[in-house]
Protein backbone atom coordinates (compact mmCIF):
# COMPACT_ATOMS: atom_id res chain seq x y z
CA UNK A 1 0.00 0.00 0.00
CA UNK A 2 0.94 3.33 -0.58
CA UNK A 3 1.20 5.85 1.90
CA UNK A 4 -0.71 8.92 2.39
CA UNK A 5 2.13 11.52 0.99
CA UNK A 6 2.32 9.59 -1.74
CA UNK A 7 -0.55 10.36 -2.94
CA UNK A 8 0.32 14.08 -1.83
CA UNK A 9 1.98 15.00 -5.28
CA UNK A 10 -0.39 13.30 -7.50
CA UNK A 11 -3.53 14.60 -5.51
CA UNK A 12 -1.98 18.06 -6.12
CA UNK A 13 -0.88 18.03 -9.66
CA UNK A 14 -4.64 17.33 -10.75
CA UNK A 15 -5.97 20.24 -8.31
CA UNK A 16 -3.22 22.44 -9.72
CA UNK A 17 -4.48 20.94 -13.39
CA UNK A 18 -7.95 21.68 -12.42
CA UNK A 19 -8.03 25.34 -10.53
CA UNK A 20 -6.21 27.76 -11.38
CA UNK A 21 -6.34 29.05 -7.80
CA UNK A 22 -4.04 26.27 -6.70
CA UNK A 23 -0.63 27.35 -5.26
CA UNK A 24 1.71 25.10 -3.51
CA UNK A 25 4.24 26.00 -1.52
CA UNK A 26 7.29 24.01 -0.01
CA UNK A 27 10.43 24.36 1.94
CA UNK A 28 12.71 21.63 -0.06
CA UNK A 29 11.16 18.90 1.65
CA UNK A 30 9.00 17.41 -0.88
CA UNK A 31 10.21 19.01 -3.75
CA UNK A 32 11.57 15.61 -5.88
CA UNK A 33 7.86 14.50 -6.08
CA UNK A 34 7.21 17.85 -7.75
CA UNK A 35 9.83 18.55 -10.08
CA UNK A 36 7.50 17.49 -13.04
CA UNK A 37 4.04 19.59 -11.63
CA UNK A 38 7.34 22.49 -11.21
CA UNK A 39 7.44 22.60 -14.90
CA UNK A 40 3.94 22.46 -16.13
CA UNK A 41 3.10 24.88 -13.64
CA UNK A 42 6.09 26.83 -12.42
CA UNK A 43 4.13 30.04 -11.41
CA UNK A 44 2.09 27.85 -8.80
CA UNK A 45 4.75 25.44 -7.18
CA UNK A 46 7.42 27.37 -5.67
CA UNK A 47 10.12 26.40 -3.25
CA UNK A 48 11.50 28.46 -0.60
CA UNK A 49 14.46 26.54 0.23
CA UNK A 50 15.39 25.78 3.99
CA UNK A 51 12.84 29.03 5.43
CA UNK A 52 9.91 28.01 6.95
CA UNK A 53 9.12 31.17 8.01
CA UNK A 54 8.94 32.27 4.58
CA UNK A 55 7.29 29.06 3.91
CA UNK A 56 4.14 30.12 5.87
CA UNK A 57 4.50 33.95 4.62
CA UNK A 58 4.43 33.16 1.37
CA UNK A 59 1.25 30.81 1.42
CA UNK A 60 -0.14 33.70 3.23
CA UNK A 61 1.09 36.19 0.52
CA UNK A 62 -0.28 33.99 -2.57
CA UNK A 63 -3.66 34.17 -0.30
CA UNK A 64 -3.94 37.74 -0.03
CA UNK A 65 -3.33 37.48 -3.77
CA UNK A 66 -6.29 35.33 -4.22
CA UNK A 67 -4.88 32.05 -4.32
CA UNK A 68 -5.56 28.93 -2.53
CA UNK A 69 -1.77 27.96 -0.79
CA UNK A 70 -1.29 24.82 -0.14
CA UNK A 71 1.91 24.56 2.47
CA UNK A 72 3.63 21.39 2.85
CA UNK A 73 7.02 20.23 5.10
CA UNK A 74 7.50 18.35 8.24
CA UNK A 75 5.10 19.17 11.14
CA UNK A 76 7.47 19.94 13.48
CA UNK A 77 9.20 22.72 10.71
CA UNK A 78 5.23 23.77 9.44
CA UNK A 79 3.49 24.28 12.81
CA UNK A 80 6.08 24.37 15.34
CA UNK A 81 9.10 26.38 13.64
CA UNK A 82 6.69 29.15 12.15
CA UNK A 83 3.74 28.98 14.45
CA UNK A 84 4.03 33.24 14.68
CA UNK A 85 3.73 33.10 11.16
CA UNK A 86 0.42 31.24 11.44
CA UNK A 87 -0.93 33.39 14.17
CA UNK A 88 -0.43 36.55 12.24
CA UNK A 89 0.02 35.88 8.83
CA UNK A 90 -3.36 33.67 8.74
CA UNK A 91 -4.66 34.44 11.63
CA UNK A 92 -4.21 38.24 12.34
CA UNK A 93 -4.81 39.07 8.47
CA UNK A 94 -7.45 36.51 8.02
CA UNK A 95 -6.15 34.77 4.90
CA UNK A 96 -7.15 31.35 4.07
CA UNK A 97 -5.04 28.44 3.25
CA UNK A 98 -4.26 24.70 3.22
CA UNK A 99 -1.00 23.33 5.70
CA UNK A 100 0.02 19.75 5.01
CA UNK A 101 2.10 17.94 7.05
CA UNK A 102 4.51 14.95 7.03
CA UNK A 103 6.00 13.03 9.74
CA UNK A 104 3.39 13.05 12.21
CA UNK A 105 4.05 12.90 16.08
CA UNK A 106 7.18 10.50 15.38
CA UNK A 107 7.10 8.86 11.99
CA UNK A 108 10.81 9.43 11.37
CA UNK A 109 12.22 8.19 14.57
CA UNK A 110 16.07 8.15 12.84
CA UNK A 111 15.79 12.12 12.55
CA UNK A 112 15.27 12.81 16.03
CA UNK A 113 13.31 15.04 18.58
CA UNK A 114 13.39 17.81 16.00
CA UNK A 115 11.40 15.48 13.58
CA UNK A 116 8.79 14.86 15.69
CA UNK A 117 5.67 17.31 16.60
CA UNK A 118 3.53 15.15 18.98
CA UNK A 119 1.88 18.63 19.90
CA UNK A 120 0.79 20.10 16.97
CA UNK A 121 -2.47 19.86 16.74
CA UNK A 122 -2.89 21.27 20.17
CA UNK A 123 -0.85 24.19 18.92
CA UNK A 124 -3.35 24.84 16.50
CA UNK A 125 -6.10 24.41 18.89
CA UNK A 126 -4.92 27.78 20.50
CA UNK A 127 -5.74 29.81 17.64
CA UNK A 128 -9.47 30.52 16.08
CA UNK A 129 -11.31 28.52 12.96
CA UNK A 130 -8.59 25.68 12.02
CA UNK A 131 -10.33 22.76 10.71
CA UNK A 132 -8.18 19.84 10.99
CA UNK A 133 -8.19 16.67 9.29
CA UNK A 134 -6.43 13.63 10.59
CA UNK A 135 -6.88 10.87 7.38
CA UNK A 136 -6.39 7.28 8.90
CA UNK A 137 -5.28 5.49 5.51
CA UNK A 138 -4.22 7.15 2.08
CA UNK A 139 -7.82 6.79 0.17
CA UNK A 140 -8.87 9.12 3.37
CA UNK A 141 -6.04 11.12 2.68
CA UNK A 142 -6.98 11.93 -1.20
CA UNK A 143 -10.14 12.74 -0.19
CA UNK A 144 -9.56 14.99 2.81
CA UNK A 145 -6.99 17.20 0.47
CA UNK A 146 -9.82 17.42 -1.70
CA UNK A 147 -12.13 19.31 1.21
CA UNK A 148 -9.43 20.65 2.16
CA UNK A 149 -8.65 22.73 -0.73
CA UNK A 150 -12.22 23.11 -1.58
CA UNK A 151 -13.06 24.70 1.90
CA UNK A 152 -12.83 28.62 0.11
CA UNK A 153 -10.93 30.25 2.26
CA UNK A 154 -11.14 28.46 5.29
CA UNK A 155 -8.02 27.54 7.48
CA UNK A 156 -7.10 23.98 7.06
CA UNK A 157 -4.93 21.53 8.54
CA UNK A 158 -4.04 17.99 6.91
CA UNK A 159 -1.86 15.79 9.19
CA UNK A 160 -0.33 13.35 7.27
CA UNK A 161 1.38 9.99 8.72
CA UNK A 162 2.74 6.84 7.27
CA UNK A 163 1.22 5.20 10.12
CA UNK A 164 -2.52 3.62 8.29
CA UNK A 165 -5.44 1.23 8.84
CA UNK A 166 -5.76 -1.39 6.57
CA UNK A 167 -8.99 -0.23 5.04
CA UNK A 168 -10.87 3.27 4.20
CA UNK A 169 -13.69 4.47 5.47
CA UNK A 170 -16.55 6.88 3.50
CA UNK A 171 -15.17 9.96 5.64
CA UNK A 172 -16.96 13.03 4.90
CA UNK A 173 -14.85 15.92 6.00
CA UNK A 174 -16.80 16.35 8.84
CA UNK A 175 -18.85 13.91 11.10
CA UNK A 176 -17.50 10.92 13.23
CA UNK A 177 -18.42 7.76 11.85
CA UNK A 178 -19.75 4.35 13.60
CA UNK A 179 -17.78 1.97 13.64
CA UNK A 180 -18.96 -0.76 16.36
CA UNK A 181 -21.97 -0.27 18.61
CA UNK A 182 -22.36 -0.76 22.38
CA UNK A 183 -23.84 -0.51 25.90
CA UNK A 184 -20.56 0.00 27.95
CA UNK A 185 -19.29 3.40 27.12
CA UNK A 186 -17.62 5.11 23.75
CA UNK A 187 -14.12 5.23 22.29
CA UNK A 188 -13.46 7.82 19.93
CA UNK A 189 -10.23 6.71 17.62
CA UNK A 190 -8.78 9.33 15.58
CA UNK A 191 -7.20 8.16 12.06
CA UNK A 192 -4.49 5.88 12.00
CA UNK A 193 -5.48 4.25 15.43
CA UNK A 194 -8.27 2.88 14.51
CA UNK A 195 -7.16 -0.72 13.49
CA UNK A 196 -5.56 -0.62 16.97
CA UNK A 197 -8.45 0.30 18.79
CA UNK A 198 -10.66 -2.10 17.15
CA UNK A 199 -8.10 -4.82 18.14
CA UNK A 200 -7.99 -3.61 21.96
CA UNK A 201 -11.67 -3.61 22.12
CA UNK A 202 -12.69 -6.97 20.57
CA UNK A 203 -14.96 -8.34 22.67
CA UNK A 204 -16.26 -5.17 24.54
CA UNK A 205 -19.29 -3.73 25.00
CA UNK A 206 -18.62 -0.49 23.81
CA UNK A 207 -18.99 2.03 20.63
CA UNK A 208 -16.03 3.17 18.68
CA UNK A 209 -16.69 6.20 17.01
CA UNK A 210 -13.82 6.92 14.01
CA UNK A 211 -12.78 10.55 13.88
CA UNK A 212 -10.93 12.06 10.82
CA UNK A 213 -12.33 15.38 11.39
CA UNK A 214 -11.35 16.55 14.74
CA UNK A 215 -11.66 20.20 14.24
CA UNK A 216 -14.68 21.14 14.51
CA UNK A 217 -15.15 18.46 16.70
CA UNK A 218 -18.11 16.44 16.14
CA UNK A 219 -20.35 17.18 19.21
CA UNK A 220 -23.43 16.03 18.39
CA UNK A 221 -22.06 12.60 16.66
CA UNK A 222 -20.52 12.32 20.50
CA UNK A 223 -23.49 12.85 22.53
CA UNK A 224 -25.57 10.34 19.87
CA UNK A 225 -23.46 7.73 20.80
CA UNK A 226 -23.38 8.83 23.95
CA UNK A 227 -27.20 8.09 23.89
CA UNK A 228 -29.62 9.30 26.89
CA UNK A 229 -28.04 7.77 29.72
CA UNK A 230 -27.30 8.90 32.82
CA UNK A 231 -23.83 9.13 32.67
CA UNK A 232 -21.24 8.38 30.08
CA UNK A 233 -17.92 7.51 29.70
CA UNK A 234 -15.79 8.21 26.80
CA UNK A 235 -11.64 7.27 25.78
CA UNK A 236 -10.16 9.26 23.25
CA UNK A 237 -7.47 7.56 21.29
CA UNK A 238 -5.15 10.08 19.92
CA UNK A 239 -2.26 10.02 17.76
CA UNK A 240 -0.96 13.05 18.82
CA UNK A 241 -0.51 14.86 22.17
CA UNK A 242 -3.18 12.52 25.19
CA UNK A 243 -5.51 15.29 26.67
CA UNK A 244 -5.75 17.07 23.14
CA UNK A 245 -9.47 16.87 22.61
CA UNK A 246 -10.30 15.90 26.23
CA UNK A 247 -11.62 19.72 26.45
CA UNK A 248 -13.83 19.06 23.34
CA UNK A 249 -15.52 15.93 24.51
CA UNK A 250 -15.78 17.82 28.24
CA UNK A 251 -17.69 21.03 26.40
CA UNK A 252 -20.03 18.21 23.83
CA UNK A 253 -21.47 16.44 27.24
CA UNK A 254 -21.77 19.82 29.52
CA UNK A 255 -25.20 18.93 30.90
CA UNK A 256 -24.61 15.11 30.96
CA UNK A 257 -22.46 13.49 34.12
CA UNK A 258 -19.64 12.15 32.24
CA UNK A 259 -15.89 10.98 32.70
CA UNK A 260 -13.52 11.42 29.40
CA UNK A 261 -10.07 9.75 29.52
CA UNK A 262 -7.41 10.78 26.65
CA UNK A 263 -4.90 8.53 25.92
CA UNK A 264 -2.34 9.64 22.76
CA UNK A 265 1.30 10.33 22.87
CA UNK A 266 2.87 11.17 25.97
CA UNK A 267 4.77 14.54 26.89
CA UNK A 268 8.34 13.02 27.81
CA UNK A 269 10.98 12.83 25.35
CA UNK A 270 11.82 9.19 24.33
CA UNK A 271 15.68 9.68 23.87
CA UNK A 272 16.04 5.72 22.58
CA UNK A 273 14.41 6.55 18.99
CA UNK A 274 13.77 3.28 18.25
CA UNK A 275 11.39 2.01 15.54
CA UNK A 276 7.96 3.73 15.01
CA UNK A 277 6.50 0.23 16.39
CA UNK A 278 8.47 0.93 19.56
CA UNK A 279 7.39 4.55 19.52
CA UNK A 280 3.87 3.12 19.72
CA UNK A 281 4.71 0.85 22.39
CA UNK A 282 6.55 3.05 24.69
CA UNK A 283 3.20 5.40 24.52
CA UNK A 284 0.43 2.81 25.11
CA UNK A 285 -1.07 3.43 22.43
CA UNK A 286 -0.49 -0.47 20.81
CA UNK A 287 -3.58 -2.92 20.79
CA UNK A 288 -2.41 -4.88 24.12
CA UNK A 289 -1.51 -1.33 25.76
CA UNK A 290 -4.50 -0.16 25.07
CA UNK A 291 -6.79 -3.20 25.81
CA UNK A 292 -5.66 -2.74 29.50
CA UNK A 293 -5.98 1.10 29.45
CA UNK A 294 -9.18 1.30 28.12
CA UNK A 295 -10.42 -1.76 29.66
CA UNK A 296 -9.09 -0.67 33.25
CA UNK A 297 -11.27 2.37 32.54
CA UNK A 298 -14.47 1.54 30.70
CA UNK A 299 -15.01 -2.06 32.66
CA UNK A 300 -16.83 -2.63 36.00
CA UNK A 301 -14.11 -2.72 38.63
CA UNK A 302 -14.99 -5.51 41.47
CA UNK A 303 -15.28 -3.76 44.80
CA UNK A 304 -13.02 -4.21 47.81
CA UNK A 305 -13.28 -6.29 50.63
CA UNK A 306 -14.46 -4.86 53.69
Amino acid sequence: MDTMRDRFAPVMARLLDEDPRVAVVLAEIGKDAFKEVMRTHPDRVINVGIREQLLVGAGAGLALAGLRPVVHTFASFLVERPFEQIKLDFGHQGMGGVLVSAGASFDWPEGGFTHMAPGDVALLDTLDGWTVHVPGHPDEAETLLRHAVAAGDDTVYVRLSTQANAAPMPVDGARFLTVREGRGGVVVAVGPVLDQVLAATEGMDVTVLYATTVRPFDAEGLRRAVGGGVAADVVLVEPYLAGTSTAAANDALVDVPHRVLGLGVGRAELRRYGRVDEHVRAHGLDAGSLRGRIGGFLLPQPRPLP
